[in-house]
């Protein structure tokens, strides 16, 4: 096979690492790709958003599978436009991807279908929403803008005062564009995060084991919200019962759901949840391998994910035997450029990445790197996804910070707890809500 990885980042390098294990896989093509990607595959100088050149380079090359990373070209039809050339390509539809392209139509959606969520209003301006938080009683929200904002458009509001604020970062001042052209306020959910991914073909869903992201930039989940500074697997917080109460009350319902919409959903399905003491309830769905969440997932994963995926794209997931687990845990640490997530600078060489691929069970994926006269350089704000097993969880944080020690560049930072509050899960798990 010859396989074609859309994107960039560290989610794209780890799936370019993983598919070119396969015996099956001859070669693997990355666009863009990053100085990552380059040692694992052949980089492709066509940006994710190009649609035409990456389907004329497809049907040039013949390209027997296209695996999409980001969210931007899944929610700008990259998929329909690949498949009304024949070419065989792994992602939801246009359509489907409004499940992440759209906070409105997905909390309609869960609605519908009665998937537990937090209670919701949407608004198709800031007057409107205005009006509705300065009129009920002072309590925390979740305000987030309709579209894509690449992870932070999310705005966790203590009370009145910051959700007016919030309300206005989104629909008056713009700060990200589009994507704030329609609101959804949410009541605030307490718990903790986890994540749960699936592979579905629409009709068989294939469950991944649970992660947890860690998307707050600094220790203790303080400051703003980030892609992800980090996250491990497996999450102890979502145990076995859990885990299958998850798949029958919001995995299966949502898939139904969208095709009862007519929106068949075919790719990966991230559940990003809240464990409450009411049960699970979903804060967001995303349509793609989460990053950093891919990281540590494809580093645990034994089963050949090249035919997992094209199994998916023949409707074939039924089929296959269950997915191959590494029992050991893994950690991703991201290292992060000064400034991230608001104004950083890039271009500054990167010391100490032979060294730290060198220490055992140590894996480090690119996300915004580059090659500048033969060194690599930064070139975005997460720079790195140092991921390592290890035979538990702690031993799995231990040879990731101690890889991470091992690479500097001018302003480098990370956080340095990634995965300390799984500790307090080994033992206690959440209450199940009762089901009738």
């Amino acid at each position: 096979m010859k396989i074609l990885v859309v994107g960039s980042g560290g989610r794209e390098h780890a799936l370019a690492w993983k598919l070119r294990q396969s015996p099956r896989v001859k070669q693997v093509f990355v666009a863009p790709g990053n100085a990552g990607t380059a040692s694992e595959a052949a980089n492709v100088s066509i940006s994710a958003s190009d649609i035409p050149r990456l389907v004329q380079f497809a049907r040039h090359e013949r390209i027997d599978l296209i695996v999409v990373g980001p969210e931007a070209p899944l929610a700008a039809g990259i998929v329909d436009a690949f498949q009304a050339e024949g070419l065989r390509i792994f992602g939801p539809t246009r359509a489907a991807a409004d499940l992440e392209a759209s906070k409105v139509f997905c909390k309609h959606l869960l609605r519908k279908a009665n998937v537990p969520t937090a209670e919701f209003w949407t608004f198709l301006g800031a007057e409107d929403a205005l009006k509705f938080v300065s009129g009920r009683e002072d309590m925390p929200v979740v305000v987030k803008a309709d579209g894509l904002a690449a992870g932070k458009g999310v705005i966790v509001c203590d009370n009145r005062e910051e959700a007016i604020a919030a309300i206005k970062r989104i629909a008056v001042e713009r700060q990200f564009g589009a994507a704030g052209d329609r609101l959804v306020i949410e009541e605030r959910l307490h718990g903790e995060e986890a994540s749960v991914l699936a592979i579905t073909d629409g009709r068989t869903i294939v469950t991944l084991s649970p992660a947890q992201d860690h998307k707050p930039a600094y220790d203790g989940d303080q400051g703003p919200n980030t892609g992800g500074m980090g996250a491990y697997s497996p999450a102890p917080l979502v145990d076995d019962a859990t885990l299958h109460w998850i798949e029958e009350h919001i995995l299966v319902p949502t898939v139904h759901a969208m095709n009862r919409e007519g929106r068949p959903f075919l790719g990966v399905l991230y559940a990003g949840l809240m464990m409450t003491h009411q049960g699970p309830k979903v804060l967001e769905f995303n349509v793609r391998f989460g990053d950093p969440e891919c990281q540590p997932l494809l580093m645990r994963l034994r089963t050949d994910l090249a035919e997992v995926l094209e199994a998916a794209t023949y409707n074939r997931l039924e089929s296959l035997e269950p997915l191959e687990w590494d029992p050991r845990a893994a950690v991703c640490v991201v290292m992060a450029s000064r400034g991230y997530p608001d104004e950083y600078q890039t271009g500054f060489p990167i010391r100490g990445l032979e060294q730290a691929e060198q220490l055992p069970d140590v894996k480090v994926f690119h996300a915004g790197t580059t090659l500048k006269d033969g060194q690599v350089v930064t070139a975005g704000g997460r720079v790195l996804g140092v991921t390592a097993l290890g035979d538990t969880i702690p031993q799995a944080k231990l040879h990731a910070y101690t890889a991470v020690r091992m690479i500097r560049w001018e302003g480098a930072w990370c956080r340095k707890d990634i995965s300390d509050k799984a500790l307090r899960h080994l033992v206690s798990q959440p209450p199940l809500p009762q089901t009738s």
